[in-house]
């Protein structure tokens, strides 16, 4: 597959700095690759050659575990991570595992979907284990957050941004997107909420989500201890992990019908390096993608 864009994700920051465990070494980052297909295995039929797709965070699973044998593909006990456990986009071609590239269409110009590979694909997969109430509150509004705010708006949903206290900029652009409200994470939203979802790896958030839902939360981070009577009345908390193929192929098919995704930084891809300092100095605002 020839690569026309990669993404670069602060996840792939924390795997060149070493901060995630046992990393495929030599290792090429990026795991938000848009490309075009050149050559395709014998068996596969459901692409074609020319076409372009996504390569999300989770390249292949090993297809026999029973997590994989029970249609829960994204719990795999042997995976591989695109840019992690397997080379991922940061050079001009790539060998994907076909299951795990997604059609993308040509709706979009070709940096445009690579925020949707993982912020995008995380924040859908979020929405579903939300379950289906007409009110949202999402703690932290970064990448993933303001995707799933969007798809949630555009399915009808009220939904309730929370940032960090006292981020009046976060506010302001959230408000922008035409959210029902925005607070801070220390406030509580003007009417109890369905589902809450955290989206920001800060632990003390959670008990202040499971007060503000009326029916469950879905948390990402550690929890600190907390009331039991928080967890009363069949209140719940959910982890994601990964994506299944089915998401992928939901979401992405989706999403040009929805549009509003953030504006792009764009590097040329011998400038890797120096995106991935800039991200780590917060030199840009929203997502970076490297163009060859």
């Amino acid at each position: 597959m020839k690569m026309v864009a990669c993404g670069v994700c602060r996840t792939g920051l924390h795997v060149v700095d070493g901060a995630l465990p046992n990393p495929m070494t030599p290792i090429t980052p990026g795991h938000e690759i848009i490309g075009r297909i050149v050559l395709l295995s014998a068996g596969v039929e459901d692409l074609q050659v020319g076409q372009r797709v996504g390569i999300p965070w989770l390249g292949h699973t090993c297809g026999v575990c029973p997590y994989c044998m029970d249609q829960r593909e994204n719990l795999c006990d042997r995976p591989l991570f695109t840019g992690y456990t397997r080379d991922g986009g940061f050079v001009t071609s790539v060998i994907a595992d076909a299951r795990f590239a997604f059609p993308l269409g040509e709706e979009r110009s070709d940096v445009s979907p690579a925020q949707l590979l993982c912020a995008g694909l995380i924040g859908w997969r979020s929405l579903r284990l939300a379950g289906e109430g007409q009110t949202l509150g999402a703690y932290g509004f970064g990448a993933a957050g303001h995707i799933a705010a969007q798809v949630a708006k555009w399915r009808g949903r009220r939904v309730y941004p929370f940032p960090r206290p006292g981020d009046l900029e976060t506010r302001a652009f959230a408000r922008g997107l035409c959210v029902a409200w925005a607070g801070g994470s220390d406030e509580a939203p003007p009417e109890s909420i369905d589902a809450a979802v955290i989206y920001a790896t800060v632990g003390d958030l959670a008990p202040l989500a499971l007060k503000a839902a009326r029916k469950g939360g879905i948390q990402m981070s550690e929890i600190p201890s907390f009331p039991e009577d928080l967890l009363w009345q069949e209140r719940q908390l959910v982890s994601v992990a990964n994506l299944a193929r089915q998401d992928g192929i939901d979401f992405l098919g989706l999403a040009p019908k929805i549009g509003g995704v953030a504006q792009t930084t764009s590097y040329p891809l011998n400038g890797a390096n120096q995106t991935l300092a800039d991200l780590s100095n917060g030199r840009f605002d929203g997502p970076a993608v490297l163009v060859p």
